[in-house]
């Protein structure tokens, strides 16, 4: 014991250092019985595939409507400037007829 002490005197940081490293060690755990891994949910595939076929979906279908968007735009565009330019040339008939210009 009195060698132990005089270790501990001489080099009292590297004894703290020892003592310190051992209780941080992680100890590994020896294996009882043989894993059988992960419990695995027997539907899960089964709904990964369904999720993923609803995103495609939904992304096409995003895409159509995007496509429709446009033309329909342009067509009621179209609509509207062709019924405004009736209403115009009609108007100025009018307007014409009644005033005799």
């Amino acid at each position: 014991m009195t060698q132990r002490r005089e270790a501990r005197v001489a080099a009292p940081y590297a004894a703290k250092v020892v003592e310190s490293y051992t209780s941080r060690v992680a100890r590994l755990e020896t294996p009882t019985a043989p894993e059988e891994g992960p419990p695995l949910d027997p539907h899960a595939v089964e709904r990964a595939y369904r999720f993923y076929r609803a995103r495609r979906a939904a992304r096409e279908r995003s895409q159509r409507e995007r496509k429709t968007a446009g033309f329909r735009f342009w067509f009621v565009l179209a609509i509207v400037l062709v019924t405004a330019a009736f209403l115009a040339s009609r108007t100025l008939g009018e307007i014409e007829h009644l005033f005799g210009l």
